[in-house]
């Protein structure tokens, strides 16, 4: 068995992804460019948030193995700072034009579905039953935001500069959704945890047709570094988290003891 640290920490990685995605998108709400898309966004961010009560409500069940009060789904999402939090970068950035929150979104959704397809065949049934519900949504997700990527590349020249800006913005936030570090390499031994590094020529190719399709140009510039040891999934987290969690917590946390 693997260190049950280990497998808390994957766990809220997993959840925490899902968890700030659908903030994000929920900023959205009564906002979007058409009502139809308004709905759209939301129901995605809501099977995001769905996802994200299932491996945060198992991983307060595995940090109560060791002998700890494991904390509620709750209680992760609403009682942690921003250090504390193991999301990707790239899940946190501001909402910025539709074009930014298209391009976030698809880069996230090529690399999501992948994930979780691996994630059915873990050797841990709860994860791969968790994956196998959520890689159906992944599928629809994956194929909305990539058919927005094309519809705006191949749109206007205004659309299509705001898409192109927008993958050029967040290209170098993609790097880490393939770094491995000691705790993802310890559950690929034990063959509970995909292994991302291994996802990325699938990832490269799939978002190549998208741009290409799209009349855009995937960036040439270098994907950032240190994000093995020194990424999001570590805890080292741009400002916009913080800023996000502040709202996102501050009616929980100003009535902790409040039941709904």
């Amino acid at each position: 068995m693997p260190d049950s640290g280990h497998l808390f920490d994957y766990l809220l990685r997993l959840g925490d992804n899902g968890l700030v995605l659908a903030q994000r998108l929920g900023e959205w709400v009564g906002k979007g460019p058409v009502l139809e898309e308004d709905i759209a966004s939301t129901n995605v961010g809501l099977d995001l948030l769905g996802q994200a009560r299932l491996w945060l409500a198992y991983a307060g069940e595995v940090e109560a193995r060791d002998g700890k009060p494991g904390r509620t789904e709750d209680e992760l999402a609403y009682f942690r700072d921003s250090t504390g939090y193991c999301n990707l970068l790239l899940v946190e950035q501001p909402n910025g034009n539709y074009a930014d929150t298209i391009g976030r979104q698809f880069l996230f959704d090529q690399w999501h579905v992948l994930l979780l397809g691996q994630l059915t065949l873990s050797r841990d049934e709860r994860i791969a039953a968790i994956a196998a519900k959520a890689v159906k949504e992944a599928r629809y997700h994956v194929e909305r935001s990539t058919g927005w990527v094309i519809r705006l590349g191949d749109g206007t020249d205004l659309s299509r500069a705001r898409m192109q800006a927008a993958i050029d913005a967040l290209w170098m936030y993609t790097g880490e959704m393939f770094a491995v570090d000691a705790t993802e390499r310890a559950l690929i031994d034990a063959g509970i945890a995909a292994d991302a590094a291994a996802l990325e020529p699938h990832w490269r190719s799939a978002v190549q047709v998208a741009l290409d399709e799209a009349t855009l140009a995937a960036p040439t510039d270098p994907w950032m570094q240190g994000t093995r040891e020194r990424g999001g999934k570590q805890g080292v987290h741009t400002e916009h988290l913080s800023h996000m969690l502040a709202v996102m917590q501050s009616l929980p946390r100003a009535h902790a003891s409040a039941q709904w």
